[in-house]
């Protein structure tokens, strides 16, 4: 079976698996999407989850983020890591956002861009969950790993991973397509120890058989 016809299987089956399927940072607005993304570089949403009620009630606007004391800022998202360069990113981008945008996150892939620190991984789920755009697909390590996994890529950027899976998937399923991988990513394709034996698309996978005939999961080329 190709990547081709695996991929267009998968679009039929993952939906079925997880109809429900979404983004797990909780916001209210695109603001708070923006920043909830930001958090969870190198964090799990159920850490940001824990950290962002406090921060959305404290600072409400781009200005007020912007506006932030540095050391203030810090502490209030110490717990998610790399709190000193999330703290950077998150007054830089704010700023250029209220001045430059109009206090507004903007929606497109090249404005996005132009805010300090924002990468195309942020990008992308602003604009697939925040303005239903489907302009790329979201790669986060359950992504890239299952990618891997399911013989779509044999890139490990993020970025080249991105391109294979864009020129697979439909572009209407892109944002939904990272949500599928998500899911299963976090529910049974586990990095360390992945639930083959349950797995509800292990017949796609071709990197499931080896694991349970060996008890190693790696990647297989078709």
């Amino acid at each position: 079976m190709t990547a081709r016809e695996r991929t267009k299987k998968l679009v039929e089956v993952l939906p079925q698996v997880y109809p429900g399927a979404h983004c797990e940072l909780d916001y209210r607005n695109t603001l708070e999407l923006f920043i909830a993304t930001i958090l969870s570089a190198q964090c799990t949403d159920k850490r940001v989850n824990m950290v962002t009620p406090a921060l959305f009630k404290k600072y409400r606007t781009a200005k007020d983020y912007a506006r932030a004391p540095k050391s203030e800022l810090e502490n209030a998202i110490k717990s998610t890591g790399f709190y000193r360069n999330k703290a950077k990113s998150i007054r830089a981008a704010t700023s250029t956002i209220a001045t430059k945008f109009g206090g507004k996150v903007p929606d497109s892939m090249d404005e996005l861009r132009e805010l300090p620190g924002v990468g195309r991984k942020t990008a992308n789920v602003v604009l697939g969950n925040a303005f239903r755009k489907n302009e790329g697909i979201v790669v986060d390590t359950h992504v890239a790993r299952l990618s891997q996994r399911l013989g779509l890529t044999k890139h490990t950027d993020a970025e080249k991973i991105e391109r294979d899976l864009m020129k697979l998937v439909p572009r209407e399923h892109w944002t939904d397509w990272s949500h599928w991988l998500i899911w299963h990513g976090r529910r049974r394709c586990y990095a360390r120890k992945p639930d083959c034996a349950n797995c509800e698309i292990f017949r796609l996978c071709p990197s499931g058989k080896v694991f349970l005939r060996t008890g190693v999961a790696r990647k297989v080329d078709d």
